[in-house]
């Protein structure tokens, strides 16, 4: 009996080696796991990793990690979206109860501390009767507040100290009654914030070798909320589908842009542009919908929208932010005081479409949509500037006030044909016309000749707008497709000037607002796509796409110049990707990306002080998976990005784009049993910015953990 029992053990041995053996060569998603399923049960991919046939519909995870940097660290946590140093908390929350016969609790959310981003969600539903929803979320990003850099004197301008932060939150609560044969009711009321500052595209000016170059970063301080309530109704009536809705928005914009003029130098200025608005935003909308027949649709809707605002503020120069004005500082450019004004807008849009199947294999869909707007604003302030021969500041009140009346009626057409075997054909056409009027008056004074002069404008304008499109999808055969397509767009502007103050012969060198009398914007796009599947564990996806793109301008006769063509914009993609699982443990997904862009202008050609834009970059990844054994995956990761934009005029700012990123990742996730999974991820990211002289490089690397509790 021993014997037997010894010669039974080995067998059973021998058995679970080549078990072990079998499932190291199988995919996890074809496993079974021993004592947790009876013999002959099946499992589906899911059920193997999650632990077995049981399902959880709850579970907890916590996390814990850091990211830790060398090099700017501002530029660090922009990019990674992480501010550097540990974070931990809880990843991912989820609870679901049955409170009562029909009704769900759920309970959703995330808190990751010292990164200001959670989120709570609580509901309450109740089958074939409503719901309740709440939810309270945060998130935060951060600005590395990098400047300019200029090569002459080898030097990139940033803000000192921590990176800019900027929060975004909200709260939302929403509320449907969802009970059969009743007209289907939500209410939602929802609370925005933002708070924080974030780098502004306006810089200051400060003393280069070669002369006044603006490359100081600005700061824009937002301080912003609203809220908003929405009731909606949707019902049926035999065939029709209708449904109307209002809502109400009320909201507070407080915010600043902040520049710093002349940045360390003994005459430096720092100037405060305060900009304050209230609102209130009233608006409506209907819609319905039928079949008018087995082979025609209609739908139509409108919607009402009315605007009110008032706002304040003021521009202040002074030796810090957000001074009270004095008028001892010498401004570059007039400031304001006193700013004070409303603005009041109305919009009509209304739109109607039809859906006709002309044939088994032609779809034709007309549509039209009428837009109506019509606004005017007006404000007042006092003006402010120094005299440079009287030593002293001096003011000047100022009003202003303007308006504008615009209406577009835009028309589409859309065709479809499936007539012929392994064809698809779209095509069609868009086309808007519009006509409105505009008008301005006042605005900053001259003080001691200093400044502009008050605005006197008028300006009838009309606009043509076109797009025609055309594509194809061939199916040659089962394991291939090919898609080709393409577009032509023009956009027009013609402006008729009825009154203008302003000389248009460049005497003066202020031709604003009347300068220009025609603009035309043209496109031209062609793509095509190739997608393959030569074996069922293979996928190659192929795009290439290019556009040319032009801007015509042509300005007033006065100013003794003709039509140009004011820029020239080539762009081509090119990608590829490919999908591939060699074995059935492993998958491999790989992809590159190549842009070529280039924008020309005449400037070009006449100073090197502006030089030919250029936005052309490499992308490139790459992604594996392993299945190490049936409660152990691998993933592994690559990401490469290079643009190589970067130039230096004779004499200005350098601009455009030139940065190398290389990132690695690996996550491993581990099912230690059949409702605990643990998961540890490592990144790591190198980060390389000529554009900033190498003041934006930076190493980073993020390393995390994270446990997961079902049940």
């Amino acid at each position: 009996m021993k014997k037997t029992s010894r010669k039974l053990k080995k067998k059973f041995r021998a058995v679970q080696q080549k078990a072990r053996l079998g499932r190291y060569m199988m995919s996890a998603s074809l496993l079974a796991l021993g004592a947790q399923v009876k013999a002959g049960d099946a499992l589906t991919p899911s059920q193997a990793f999650e632990g077995g046939t049981n399902t959880y519909n709850n579970w907890i995870e916590l996390a814990a990690g850091g990211m830790m940097t060398s090099g700017n660290k501002n530029e660090a946590a922009q990019n990674e979206n992480l501010y550097p140093g540990a974070f931990g908390g809880i990843q991912d929350l989820h609870y679901q109860a049955d409170v009562a016969k029909k009704t769900t609790l759920t309970l959703d959310g995330h808190s990751i501390f010292d990164q200001h981003d959670y989120s709570v969600g609580v509901g309450l539903d109740r089958e074939d009767f409503g719901y309740v929803h709440l939810l309270v979320e945060n998130f935060r990003t951060w600005d590395a507040g990098i400047g300019g850099f200029l090569p002459a004197a080898g030097k990139t301008y940033a803000l000192p100290g921590e990176a800019l932060w900027l929060d975004r939150g909200r709260i939302s609560l929403e509320a449907g009654l969802t009970k059969p044969n009743l007209p289907k009711i939500t209410f939602k009321y929802d609370h925005r914030s933002e708070d924080g500052n974030e780098s502004s595209t306006t810089w200051g000016p400060v003393h280069d070798s070669s002369g006044i170059a603006l490359a100081y970063p600005g700061i824009l301080d937002q301080n912003e909320t609203s809220d908003t309530f929405q009731l909606d109704l949707t019902d049926h009536y035999k065939s029709v589908n209708y449904g109307a809705g209002v809502s109400y928005e009320h909201g507070d914009l407080n915010d600043a842009s902040k520049l710093t003029f002349w940045n360390g130098e003994s005459i430096q200025q720092k100037v405060t542009d305060s900009q304050d608005t209230t609102y209130d935003l009233v608006s409506a909308h209907a819609f319905a919908e039928s079949w008018l027949k087995k082979n025609l649709f209609l739908s139509t809707g409108f919607m009402y929208a009315n605007l009110d605002d008032t706002f304040a503020g003021s521009r202040i120069y002074g030796d810090d932010f957000d001074v009270a004005y004095s008028p001892i500082y010498q401004a570059l450019a007039n400031g304001y005081t006193g700013l004070n004004g409303g603005a009041h807008q109305n919009e009509y849009v209304a739109n109607i479409n039809l859906l006709w199947q002309a044939t088994k294999s032609l779809t034709i869909t007309p549509s039209l949509r009428v837009q109506q707007e019509d606004w005017n604003a007006n404000s007042t302030g006092v003006g402010t500037a120094y005299d440079y021969f009287a030593g002293q500041g001096e003011t000047q009140s100022f009003n202003s006030n303007s308006g504008l009346d615009s209406l577009d009626v835009c028309e589409r057409l859309d065709l479809r044909y499936t007539g012929e075997t392994n064809w698809v054909f779209n095509a069609g056409g868009q086309w808007t016309e519009g006509q409105g009027n505009f008008s301005e008056s006042g605005g900053l004074t001259q003080i001691g000749g200093i400044g502009p002069v008050p605005v006197q404008f008028a300006s009838d304008d009309s606009r043509l707008f076109q797009k025609y499109y055309v594509s194809a999808r061939w199916y040659p055969v089962r394991k291939a497709s090919l898609d080709v397509g393409g577009y032509y767009k023009i956009n027009t502007y013609n402006y008729t000037d009825t009154l203008d103050n302003t000389p248009n012969d460049l005497s003066t060198g202020n031709a604003y607002p009347g300068f220009l009398l025609y603009q035309g914007f043209e496109t031209l796009d062609g793509n095509i796509r190739l997608t393959l599947r030569p074996f069922n564990k293979l996928s190659l996806v192929s795009r290439y796409e290019y556009q040319y793109s032009t801007i015509d301008t042509e300005p007033d006769p006065a100013s003794g110049l003709g039509q140009v063509q004011a820029s020239v914009m080539n762009s081509q993609i090119i990608g590829q990707n490919v999908s591939w699982t060699p074995l059935n443990w492993l998958g491999l997904q790989a992809g590159i990306n190549y842009v070529v862009s280039t924008t020309e202008t005449p400037a070009s050609s006449v100073t090197q002080s502006i030089l030919n834009a250029q936005n052309n970059y490499w992308m490139v990844n790459f992604n594996s998976d392993f299945v190490l054994d049936d409660r152990t995956d691998l993933n592994l990761g690559y990401y490469y990005y290079h643009a190589d934009d970067f130039q230096s005029p004779v004499n200005g700012l350098a601009l455009g784009a030139g940065a190398e990123e290389h990132s690695v990742t690996a996550t491993l996730t581990r099912q230690i049993c059949k409702n605990l999974r643990a998961n540890l991820k490592f990144a790591l990211t190198h980060y390389e910015d000529s554009s900033t002289g190498g003041y934006g490089n930076y190493d980073a690397v993020i390393i995390s953990s994270s446990l997961r509790y079902s049940f």
